[in-house]
Parts: C-alpha cells; structure tokens; sequence
C-alpha cells in the first residue's frame, strides 16, 4: 500500500498530532471499521493475511499476530481451539516472537514454506542441520533450556524493532489527545513514522491486546486508550 510521499508540515512549527501524517486512502481496501470483527477465526486469519503491509526492503510473507485475531474474534477461547485445529491440520503454524512479551505470530504453512524458501523433506535432524537453521533464521534457542528451541521467521527482526516502536508511537499519539481518544475512520488514515507496518495493523494489535478499546458512537467507532 503506496503512502503519500509529500508532507504538508509547517517549516518551524508542526502540532503534535501532525506527527502522525495523514495517510491517502485512494489504494484503501474496505475501511477496518466495517471489518473489524468476525465470526469465524480462518476468516478472520485470510482478511487480514490479504491485508499484511507491503514493506520495502525486507522479504516478508504476511503474518498475524495472535492479539490481532482476538480484536477481531470476540470469542478467545474458540480462537485457542481453532488455531490448535488448524495447526495439527497443517494449515498454519505459531511462533514466540522475541519482543519481550507474550506476542505470538500466525503465519499460513504454504506462506512459511515461502519464507524458509526450504524443502520439508522429514529427514534425521542433525547437529550441523540445527547450526545451519540457527543461522538461517529459522530457530531460536530457548533461555531456560538450551536444548529446546523455537521456530522462527526468517527477516522478521527489523520488523519486530518496528512493531515496538509504532506500539509506542501509536499509544503516545493517543495519549496526547484531550480525551485520549479518535474516531477509528480518521484514525486507521495516519501513517506511523516509525513502524514499517501500517496503522491497520498496529490497531488490531493494540485492540486485542486490550492497551485500546474501542467505544460505539453515533458518529462512528471510537477508539481510546484504555485505564491502568
């Protein structure tokens, strides 16, 4: 998704709230407010696998975030049950993202196969298999076993600097406001300056992780930012 290269800033003084720009919604699929929720998780999963940010420079297949899927799934623990479903199917796989926090990412088996750019061929893995993949990106050594290890995405690194900073960006942002709220419509309109990832996605992040909520108003949804 292409965003407006200009900036209509003042040369001396720029307000707070104009540093998040505004974003042209002329490329725009359907705004995030009238798809916000869903009723079935693999909905849910390809909407917003459709939806993955087109980042430059980094080769990144589409990812979602577990607390994404649960801002737009009311119902957590049929998501839980859904997502084990469909692992053991195949269809998906999850992975402990190295933030700091409880972030899980959800990415589509094919979409992973594509990341590894590997072949699955099932064969004895061996120590110097092990080394190869932990510099390939694909595994993580656990800190509390050295012998465990973690699945990881290949490139995802610079991207998870970025989900960190627009967490915080997006927070602050709001946070400065009167009310610390913004109508969703304008809101998902802004472009972060500092995450690689787009406001859609950095809203159903916050929204799910409950740092957000989101409020029913007769001009449109709201978005505020929700009490310690």
């Amino acid at each position: 998704m292409a965003a407006e290269s200009s900036r209509s800033f003042g040369k001396k003084r720029v307000r707070d709230e104009e540093s998040i720009l505004d974003k042209g919604d002329a490329d725009r699929t359907l705004g995030l407010e009238n798809n916000l929720t869903f009723s079935d998780t693999l909905i849910a999963l390809q909407m917003m696998r459709a939806q993955f940010p087109n980042i430059e420079k980094v080769a990144m297949q589409p990812f979602i975030l577990r607390s994404q899927l649960y801002s737009s799934v009311k119902d957590r623990t049929q998501v839980d049950r859904d997502l084990e479903s469909l692992k053991k199917e195949k269809v998906l796989r999850l992975f402990k993202l190295n933030t700091g926090q409880d972030d899980h990412a959800i990415m589509f088996l094919d979409d992973y196969l594509k990341q590894c750019a590997l072949l699955s061929c099932g064969a004895e893995v061996k120590d110097k298999h092990v080394t190869f993949l932990i510099s390939a990106g694909l595994l993580n050594r656990q800190l509390i076993d050295p012998n465990m290890y973690w699945f990881t995405i290949p490139n995802i690194g610079s991207i998870l600097k970025g989900l960190s900073q627009g967490r915080k960006e997006l927070l602050s942002f709001l946070n400065r406001r009167k009310f610390k709220e913004m109508l969703l419509a304008p809101l998902e309109k802004k472009q972060l300056r500092f995450s690689p990832l787009d406001m859609r996605f950095h809203l159903r992040d916050l929204i799910g992780s409950g740092h957000l909520k989101t409020v029913r108003t007769p001009t449109g949804l709201l978005v505020r930012v929700s009490k310690d």
